[in-house]
């Protein structure tokens, strides 16, 4: 993992471990790598943002590093991530950038950078980049410059071609909505109302600084309990850049991912359309899932964490579906990416052309309760975990001891921030709470700092 990008781009709080001057560099670099790996001297990237307050900084900052290295800009404006991604294939662009910070608060912003697929950048030109911002860098030779424009089409393409991936509409369904005060803001509404789906879409207000606050995919108390009181068919929660969305169902319950790709996997085995017999989790994936898979004979592989991973192991091996418990969930006859909009319209369809309702979907599979704790440490802390098998051991010795074939212990440094998330499964949800508590006390010992606390995610 690099210095710069993460899991999913380069992300941090602003002002502080992203600013202006970095995403500058950000942009030149990206034209000068792709210009040398494409072997051409002018290409064209598509930009677009979530609806954070410092949107307009960084739109503007990496757009002149581009422009400054004789390349064009389009600028689409306030998008979901997946839209831009989506676009950039369609006008058949060079490459994409995208300013968000996904499912974290305002005071964070984040580059995310495509390449002409809509694919995020591979691993090898992120590291390309990385060296030239990092360490090398310089402006390039041009003096012409590029040109700027505005598309303010793109957003009716992209809904134009989101209704287009069922066969039909969603009349009769009524849905409550939540977009998060981000990116799906601009599009929710329109969508389900071409869509024929009933109901209301709510924190759909932006003001640059209530973007994911007490709302979306990560805050759906409101959601749940708005569901249940006003006889809503479903909930859907969206993030900031509404990449990805968490169900309720019409009882309240909370329909996460794992549940997602269930209730998809199923439908589309149904239909002859699950190629390879196979769905693509993670590491994160809860065990009650691959139960479902073992039950339904279905094939469960998993990566590592983050919906890059995923998609990575889909094209390799042709699977057609594949996700994350935290919503990102790719059907790749349809997007290169993790959607929520998409993601949410067709389980609606699944409901429609079952004639069931998503509890009676979502009952295919019981999921494990799960505990998962953050905690804080530093980079160096981080790299010493990887690097200490007496410790990875020792945890497989408890988890072995503990829990044997009824749950599992999972620690793992995240991809995005200075954590070690330990994530514990098992039938006793106090037994693995405390369990988890334990593992922690552990790991602040073994790496040196054990006044430091943790806390929940």
């Amino acid at each position: 993992m690099g210095k710069l990008f993460g899991t999913d781009g380069i992300r941090g709080i602003v002002g502080k471990s992203i600013n202006a001057n970095l995403a500058l560099r950000v942009g030149a670099s990206v034209a000068q790598v792709l210009k040398e790996n494409l072997d051409k001297d002018r290409l064209t990237f598509l930009i677009g943002s979530d609806t954070r307050i410092s949107k307009d900084m960084f739109t503007t900052a990496v757009s002149a590093g581009v422009l400054g290295e004789g390349c064009n800009i389009v600028d689409v404006g306030v998008l979901p991530t997946p839209a831009i991604a989506y676009l950039t294939k369609k006008y058949g662009y060079d490459g994409a950038f995208i300013i968000s910070a996904s499912h974290n608060p305002s005071e964070y912003n984040g580059i995310k950078v495509l390449d002409s697929n809509g694919f995020k950048l591979s691993e090898s030109l992120e590291n390309k980049c990385e060296e030239l911002i990092l360490n090398n860098f310089s402006f390039g030779t041009s003096n012409i410059g590029g040109t700027y424009k505005k598309n303010d089409k793109g957003i009716d393409d992209y809904i134009d071609y989101l209704t287009n991936t069922i066969d039909g509409d969603l009349r009769g369904i009524k849905v409550y909505v939540d977009a998060a005060n981000g990116a799906a803001s601009k599009t929710a509404g329109t969508l389900f109302c071409l869509l024929g789906a009933g109901g209301q879409v709510i924190n759909n207000e932006p003001d640059g600084y209530n973007i994911n606050k007490e709302s979306g995919s990560t805050h759906i108390e409101t959601l749940r309990r708005k569901v249940v009181e006003e006889q809503y068919d479903v909930g859907i929660a969206y993030d900031g850049d509404a990449d990805r969305c968490i169900l309720v169902d019409e009882l309240g319950n909370v329909i996460d991912g794992d549940y997602i790709l269930a209730i998809a996997g199923l439908y589309l085995k149904s239909q002859g359309k699950l190629d390879n017999n196979t769905i693509v989790g993670t590491v994160m994936t809860n065990i009650g899932f691959k139960k479902f898979c073992l039950e339904n004979n279905i094939h469960f592989v998993d990566t590592k964490v983050g919906d890059k991973y995923v998609l990575e192991e889909m094209l390799k091996n042709g699977y057609v579906l594949g996700g994350e418990q935290s919503g990102h969930i790719i059907f790749k006859e349809h997007a290169n990416t993790g959607d929520g909009q998409l993601t949410s319209i067709q389980i609606l369809y699944i409901m429609r052309k079952t004639n069931k309702k998503l509890s009676e979907l979502a009952s295919v599979m019981t999921k494990y309760p799960q505990v998962l704790k953050n905690l804080d440490v530093t980079k160096e802390q981080k790299d010493e975990y990887e690097n200490r098998d007496d410790i990875k051991e020792y945890i497989k010795q408890i988890e072995i001891q503990e829990l044997g074939n009824d749950g599992r212990i999972l620690v793992r440094p995240s991809g995005t921030e200075n954590l070690i998330r330990v994530m514990i499964e098992g039938k006793d949800i106090v037994m693995i709470n405390n369990l988890c508590d334990r593992i922690i006390d552990y790991l602040k010992n073994e790496l040196g700092n054990p006044d430091k606390t943790y806390r929940l995610n």
